[in-house]
Parts: structure tokens; C-alpha cells; sequence
């Protein structure tokens, strides 16, 4: 699907300018969803565009889901490597750090699809639009959802501190990615990066490991 770039002919139109916007984002980031830039990529007139999408915010949008199908993707395949023999709890935990190391992976790997995914621009002057599928949870943070509810069901987390575990979780982990893709941690050895994030998802870990004790 993002390989080399094919000149639009006949087809979904739509679905060649989110692609090409997929190609465009993943070394520019949000800046480099141009209309212009996007539409001269598949070889149609900035024109054609708008009978598809509203304005340049619309297509950073639908680019920006698809983003976060990468990144629910990147956080999937690590969940499937985890062993499918171990004890229920600790296959629980195992799919919570999964989840976090997942999300700083694809932030450190892709940081032109991250930013788009969680950290959307809009236009100067333009109302803050959040990136959502229709009405529906963004599927990272449904993945996480789901990890939380099964550390639940698995009796590792009690239901009295599931509730709003979310955006401690969360904020740990975008708070690294964030360091290291625009912070401080920006450019340090990727050992190192990749030892501090670990140590970053263990220490939520034990936390809600200390919590079950």
C-alpha cells in the first residue's frame, strides 16, 4: 500500500489521496499534508480533491486514522509474540507492556505517523479538532482499554484502581515518547532509549503489581 507512489487514473480517488498523504506524513509529519503536494503526488489537480474532502483539515484527518491504525497495529504484533502458555495474569501484564512499548516503538520508528496519529496540527486561527473515527475510541486507546479490563478479569488490577488507569498509563508512556522523539531524550543512543523505556512500562507494571499484593 505505501511503496512507491502511483499516478491516480480511474478508482477510488479518495482512498489514492489518503495513501499518498500516508507516504507524505510518514517523513513530514502533519506539515507535509499539503493539498497541493498531495494531489500533485497522484497526479490530479488540487481541484479533484475537494469533491472528496471539505479542506486540508479533512484529509489530515482521515490520513491521521489511518495513522492510528498503524500504530494500533505496530502495538498488536506485539501482543502476538507473547507466550500463549503463560499463567493468565502474567499473560495480562505481559499485553500491558506490550501495549506501552508498542506505542513508544512506533513514536521512535515512525515519528512522522505518531505525530499525525496523536498529536494532530490544525490550521492557525482554526477550533482544535480531535482525530476520531466517526464517534468511535481510537483504536490504540481502545487497545488499551481492552489491556486494562483484562488485568480485571485476570485479577491483577481490582476494579476499584482500573478506574481511570487509562491516563496514568498513558500519560507515562507519551510522556517518554514525547521526550524522545522532540524532548531532551531527542537523538540519545536508541540502547539507551530502548533500556529507559523499559524501564518506563516496568515501573506501571509494578505498580499495579504492588496494588494486587
Amino acid at each position: 500500500m505505501l511503496g512507491e507512489t502511483r499516478r491516480y487514473h480511474h478508482g477510488d480517488l479518495r482512498t489514492a489521496l489518503v495513501e499518498a498523504g500516508l507516504r507524505l506524513a510518514r517523513s513530514g509529519g502533519a506539515d507535509a499534508l499539503g493539498l497541493r503536494g498531495v494531489t500533485r503526488s497522484v497526479g490530479v489537480t488540487p481541484n479533484a480533491a475537494y469533491r472528496h474532502f471539505a479542506d486540508r483539515q479533512a484529509l489530515v484527518l482521515a490520513v491521521a486514522v489511518e495513522a492510528q491504525g498503524l500504530l494500533a497495529r505496530a502495538m498488536l504484533d506485539r501482543i502476538g509474540v507473547i507466550e500463549p502458555d503463560a499463567e493468565p495474569g502474567e499473560q495480562a501484564l505481559e499485553r500491558l507492556r506490550a501495549v506501552g512499548l508498542g506505542y513508544i516503538h512506533f513514536a521512535l520508528s515512525e515519528p512522522g505517523w505518531f505525530e499525525l496519529a496523536i498529536l494532530t496540527k490544525d490550521e492557525p486561527g482554526e477550533e482544535a479538532a480531535s482525530v476520531r473515527i466517526a464517534d468511535a475510541v481510537p483504536p490504540p486507546y481502545q487497545l488499551l482499554l481492552d489491556v486494562l479490563n483484562g488485568l480485571v478479569e485476570a485479577g491483577v488490577l481490582s476494579p476499584e484502581r482500573r478506574a481511570h488507569a487509562e491516563w496514568a498509563c498513558w500519560s507515562a508512556v507519551h510522556g517518554f515518547a514525547d521526550l524522545v522523539t522532540r524532548g531532551p531524550l531527542h537523538g540519545q543512543d536508541r540502547d539507551v532509549i530502548d533500556k529507559l523505556a523499559a524501564h518506563v512500562v516496568d515501573t506501571i507494571i509494578a505498580g499495579i503489581r504492588a496494588g494486587a499484593d
